[in-house]
């Protein structure tokens, strides 16, 4: 008895799940066997027999088709009860049977395809899947769990916008959440405000103008953007892009204040950018939606109309002075 005991312990070290695929798959067709054909009986009966359920016994069924598709193992029909066959090594067995139903579903499938290409037993994947709760508590008690499934998640955002939706309006209506990407969104343009000086060689001005950028502001660029570029993972970034663009923001205003004619173009354009927002606002006010101009009428309101028109009406007559002033008046440092 110890014998036989060690030979199929040693039957089964080699051959691990094979050994019990094979007996199914010798034993067992779906429904029974037809009138005529070699005896076989079906999963249910077996499982009977067995002492287990007929889920577990098709697990061992669908595995082995599969193999037998892939050339593995015969196909059901070359196998009779009784009949012995070569086996696959144990190994391969796991790359065919779940020990677990979920895994005969789409959503299984899908489950151990994923687990499969990142390497881990299907099996494992579809324990987690089927035990949200564990997996919550996981991510809340420990921060390696809670990074894998951020990473995770942010993976699958592309090809789920239902995802995509729900963590936005979850982040929207977080108060805290909010603020920080706010702040992470700033601190990403001011980050960018300097890699742009360094990659393309030029810089916006506080008006709006794109000038070249001097020898001096790209190795300051370069020196602030090679610090946040060696920060570690989950480092703050904040107050670094922040020391870096105010730095390159101040030579920037330099630059201009040192440059006569550059001044005068800066001070132009941001003339211009306050007079198209000026103008803008200005279009954007209208009556036309209001039934009775009595309803929103306020002295105030005049009073305020007519303080800005007096100062366009100032700021026109500087402007026409200014074309007819002779050429030898014009100073460019002024």
């Amino acid at each position: 008895m110890v014998a036989e005991d060690a030979r199929d312990f040693g039957a089964y070290a080699r051959t691990g799940g094979w050994a019990f695929g094979l007996k199914v798959a010798r034993s067992v067709r779906p429904g029974g066997q037809s009138a005529g054909e070699t005896p076989k009986i079906s999963a249910k009966e077996f499982a009977e027999l067995a002492g287990c359920s007929a889920d577990r016994v098709m697990r061992y069924y669908k595995a082995w088709d599969k193999a037998a598709d892939d050339g593995m193992v015969p196909h059901f029909e070359a196998l009779s009860p009784g009949m012995d066959v070569e086996l696959p090594d144990a190994d391969i067995w796991l790359s065919y049977y779940s020990a677990r139903s979920s895994a005969l579903s789409r959503r299984g499938e899908a489950i151990s395809e994923a687990a499969e290409a990142e390497g881990i037993r299907p099996t494992k994947a579809l324990e987690v899947a089927e035990n949200p709760t564990a997996l919550r508590a996981a991510i809340l008690a420990d921060p390696g769990t809670a990074e894998a499934a951020r990473k995770a998640l942010m993976d699958r955002l592309d090809e789920d916008p239902a995802l995509r939706t729900e963590l936005v309006r979850d982040i929207v209506r977080t108060d805290d959440l909010k603020k920080a990407v706010a702040a992470e969104a700033k601190a990403g343009d001011r980050v960018e405000y300097v890699r742009q000086i360094v990659e393309k060689g030029q810089v916006k001005t506080p008006a709006g103008q794109m000038i070249d950028a001097s020898a001096e502001l790209r190795e300051e660029a370069e020196r602030h953007l090679s610090l946040i570029d060696e920060l570690d993972d989950g480092e703050e970034s904040g107050e670094w892009a922040r020391e870096a663009y105010d730095t390159v923001r101040d030579l920037v205003a330099q630059t201009v204040q040192s440059d006569p004619e550059l001044r005068v173009q800066e001070r132009r354009a941001k003339f211009y950018s306050s007079l198209q927002k000026a103008t803008k606002v200005f279009e954007e006010l209208t009556f036309d939606d209001v039934d009775d101009i009595d309803d929103i009428y306020e002295d105030d309101m005049v009073k305020r109309l007519e303080d800005l028109q007096q100062a366009i009406g100032a700021c026109i007559t500087a402007l026409q002075t200014a074309t007819v002033r002779p050429e030898a008046d014009h100073d460019p440092r002024s």
